[in-house]
C-alpha cells in the first residue's frame, strides 16, 4: 500500500464480523502512523482492533437513517445513517484511543481518535453528498490531516 505513495488511508465500510478480519488488522497495525488514517463503520472496528480493543455483536443492529450520535467534545448531536451489527467494546479500549462520539440511543462507541497519531474513525455513514451534508466536516478534517502530514 505504501508503495502507491498515498497521501492518506481510508478504511471503508463493509459487511461482516471484524473478528474474522485479523489479516486486515495486521495491515492496519503496520500502516498506523505512517500516513493519516480515517475509518468508517467496519474501518472504525478494524482500527480499534489494531490498537487492542475488542468488538461485539449487537443484540439488534443499528440500521437506518435516524441514529443520533453525540460529539463528546462539543455536545453537538448529529443525526446519522447507520447499518452495522458490530461495535467496539468501550471497556476494552487501551489508553492510546479516546472515544469522540457516542450513540445517543444506547451509549455505544460511535467514534474514536488516536491521542498521538493522525488517526480517527467513526461508526456511522459519513454521507457528505448527495443527501445529508451533516458529516462533510469529517472529510475536511481528514484532508487537513493529510495536508499537515506532507
Amino acid at each position: 500500500i505504501l508503495k502507491l505513495e498515498p497521501d492518506g488511508i481510508l478504511l471503508s465500510p463493509g459487511p461482516g464480523d471484524p473478528e474474522l478480519l485479523d489479516y486486515i488488522v495486521e495491515t492496519v497495525k503496520k500502516l498506523a502512523g505512517k500516513k493519516p488514517m480515517m475509518g468508517i463503520c467496519l474501518g472504525n472496528q478494524l482500527i480499534a482492533r489494531a490498537f487492542g480493543a475488542r468488538t461485539f455483536k449487537l443484540k439488534f443492529g443499528h440500521r437506518g437513517g435516524n441514529h443520533p450520535v453525540r460529539d463528546l467534545a462539543t455536545g453537538k448531536v448529529y443525526i446519522t445513517s447507520q447499518n452495522h451489527g458490530y461495535v467496539v467494546d468501550a471497556d476494552s479500549l487501551k489508553s492510546e484511543l479516546e472515544i469522540t462520539y457516542e450513540n445517543v440511543n444506547d451509549g455505544t462507541v460511535a467514534g474514536l481518535r488516536h491521542k498521538k497519531l493522525p488517526i480517527f474513525c467513526i461508526q456511522y455513514h459519513s454521507e457528505a453528498s448527495p443527501g445529508p451534508w451533516d458529516s462533510t466536516y469529517l472529510f475536511k478534517e481528514f484532508l487537513e490531516m493529510v495536508r499537515g502530514n506532507k
